[in-house]
């Protein structure tokens, strides 16, 4: 079991301790607190963690400092920071107003950027926003060329894993079964298919969500190239 090996060090850990401090307690029930302080404490512990159970089951948008999802077309991260002009005209055109700039620039560093759960890409017909970008930041390219990020699907928390039969990912993708199908009853990303747009994870009903997109690295190419 994997948790034996770690059980066996805590109680090793107790033991050690214990015997660290029996010469400098003066009396047995004085000792027996120590352990029984310690007992206490690995119950908190335990509890604290059923009360807040690890993040990484649905890691946020942001789980990497400073990977933000950008809209469709952009640049790698670097280039699209020194070309963008911050002028807003993605924004202005933007069907759902989905793009956001934050003038402050805590938020995507003062360049256009998507928040999914307030609004994810929809993929408008036109791609609107690429073709009003004045400085290039934003290239034309086609629909299934589009490499925002990925969908990643977190089986443990998705309703179907509780024996209820949802597909809202699936139904409401913009691209279809190029990027997410049901799979032996099982969600399945199809990472060169997938935009990244995040409609997936703005309509998943679950808190925390059971699909979130994973940006694209600040490194990553303009496009897959997927035809």
């Amino acid at each position: 079991m994997p948790d034996e090996p770690r059980l066996n060090r805590r109680n090793f850990f107790r033991h050690g301790l214990g015997e660290l401090l029996r010469p400098l307690v003066q009396s047995g029930g004085a000792l027996d607190e120590v352990i029984r302080q310690i007992n206490s404490l690995d119950a908190e512990v335990a509890t604290a963690k059923q009360n807040n159970p690890p993040t990484d089951l649905a890691p946020t948008l942001r789980a990497v400092p400073g990977i933000w999802l950008r809209p469709p077309g952009a640049l790698p991260e670097q280039n699209f920071l020194d070309t963008c002009t911050r002028g807003g005209d993605c924004v202005k055109v933007c069907p759902v107003q989905c793009i956001k700039i934050d003038p402050h620039g805590a938020k995507g560093g003062g360049a256009p950027f998507i928040e999914i759960d307030q609004a994810p890409c929809v993929l408008c017909t036109g791609l609107l926003c690429m073709h009003a970008c004045p400085s290039g930041a934003l290239t034309p390219i086609p629909i299934q060329d589009i490499d925002m990020g990925t969908a990643v699907w977190h089986e443990q928390i998705c309703l179907r894993t509780n024996g209820q039969e949802c597909t809202i990912c699936i139904e409401h993708c913009p691209i279809g079964e190029v990027a997410i199908k049901l799979d032996a009853g099982k969600v399945q990303v199809i990472e060169s298919g997938c935009t990244g747009c995040g409609v997936c994870q703005h309509d998943c009903p679950t808190s925390p969500k059971s699909i979130t997109i994973t940006p694209r690295p600040a490194a990553g190419p303009v496009s897959r190239g997927r035809h």
